[in-house]
């Protein structure tokens, strides 16, 4: 059994590719989880993993069959009301897919008008009543307080202060439904959600997902990246959508490439003994995505929920998921398994101090 950290990003429905690996992380049971880091879809399914496993208990000398499956079917329900909205009506589904973190509009004329809405007018405008179907969901179906009970994982969820941009993390008590709908607000669709007086919108701002709790309230040295939003589209965005869609993708990234670069730096002065090892951790990043396949899918289907999508993706997280397993387990407590120079920084990469 090895103990691992799960980072998990936001990417709309594309987050079903991530609920697929949580399922087949949670059937194998050969990890257990001390803390996930979730942002927007991310956020969603910490919690509702996190609920699930609150739901059972553990069996004899320690066995947690019995919470991995309540874990794994509470996910399921959880995506089953997502794709439930696709037999309401469009605009209800595409709520559901905006809620998810998902900013793309697609080419539909109804769509096209929404688009041209939100960029001439506020959700404050729009929205008076600040109506968000995510709320009642959350409140009926989550509940926090076992979840904050928790002995492990510690769940992690973040958003962004309006104010000063900086990124908040919320867990342990702070955790609520207020949070996770922080943690998914979209400031074109909602008004930014307050809580304690301070305003705040989505956590993709500042960190999808925010890595540093993985860092510094977690023992293990090993932190598994669930990727759903790509760094490198190799496909040119021409159209006005396309080139927004991108534009989108990059800026929810640019949080995630400064912490590589943290991350790569600090290692890179342990090496060379620059640094005290028992002052900073020396992280051990892996990486479960879809590559050329989850690239696959354009940035369009972020925002749709039908269900056939959602159980192509669900499949594809589980067999990336597998294949992870096989060639990486092994690798775990020991080794990193991402290059994250050639992967994340490039030519960014600067050399050490005084070299």
């Amino acid at each position: 059994m090895h103990t691992i950290n799960l980072g998990l990003q936001g990417g709309g429905s594309h987050g079903a590719f991530t609920w697929g690996v949580l399922d087949m992380l949670l059937e194998d049971g050969r990890l257990s989880l001390e803390g996930i880091s979730g942002t927007s879809a991310g956020a969603m399914n910490a919690v509702a993993l996190a609920h699930g496993l609150a739901l059972a208990d553990k069996g004899k000398n320690g066995d947690d069959t019995e919470q991995r499956e309540a874990a794994r079917a509470f996910l399921a329900k959880f995506w089953t009301d997502v794709t439930s909205m696709d037999s309401v009506n469009t605009a209800q589904r595409n709520l559901w897919g905006l809620i998810l973190g998902g900013w793309q509009l697609e080419q539909a004329p109804t769509n096209i008008l929404a688009d041209a809405t939100s960029r001439l007018f506020s959700p404050y405008q729009t929205n008076p009543l600040d109506i968000n179907p995510l709320r009642a969901w959350l409140e009926r179906a989550i509940d926090f307080e076992r979840i904050a009970k928790l002995k492990s994982p510690k769940i992690f969820v973040s958003a962004t202060r309006v104010s000063s941009g900086k990124a908040e993390i919320f867990s342990g008590k702070r955790l609520t439904a207020q949070a996770v709908m922080a943690s998914a607000c979209l400031p074109m669709v909602f008004q930014a959600v307050e809580i304690d007086g301070e305003m705040y919108w989505d956590g993709g701002y500042s960190g999808n997902p925010a890595l540093h709790p993985l860092i510094y309230q977690c023992d293990s040295r090993d932190i598994v990246l669930v990727q759903i939003n790509p760094i490198k589209r190799n496909a040119h965005p021409n159209t006005a959508s396309e080139i927004m869609d991108r534009i989108t993708e990059l800026t929810f990234n640019a949080s995630l490439l400064a912490q590589m670069r943290a991350i790569d730096f600090v290692k890179r002065m342990l090496a060379q003994g620059r640094l005290d090892a028992a002052r900073y951790k020396d992280v051990l990043l892996h990486r479960i995505d879809g590559g050329e396949a989850l690239e696959a899918y354009p940035a369009s289907t972020k925002r749709q929920a039908d269900a056939a999508l959602i159980k192509n993706l669900f499949e594809l997280g589980r067999e990336c998921a597998r294949r992870w397993l096989a060639r990486n387990f092994d690798a775990l407590g020991k080794q990193g398994t991402v290059n994250i120079a050639r992967d994340y920084l490039d030519d960014m990469r600067m050399g050490s101090p005084g070299s």
